[in-house]
């Protein structure tokens, strides 16, 4: 059975309508199930545009690694 793929990094819209980003590292334990770790950045980004262009920038993240809540 195959299992989605967790993309590495994660951007969320707050309630005061700032972007947020999640940094997401997979690694896999013996019987290969996926356990995924999260960590929240702590800068805040007043646009998805600018969100992505720092992921980008900082992270060297691709159009495909990046998914939107």
């Amino acid at each position: 059975m195959s299992r989605p793929v967790v993309r590495p990094y994660l951007l969320t819209k707050g309630e005061d309508g700032l972007y947020r980003v999640t940094v997401r590292t997979t690694r896999f334990n013996s019987q290969g199930y996926p356990l995924v770790k999260s960590e929240q950045l702590t800068e805040d980004f007043p646009t998805a545009a600018r969100a992505r262009s720092y992921l980008r920038a900082e992270f060297r993240a691709e159009a495909i690694d990046i998914a939107s809540k």
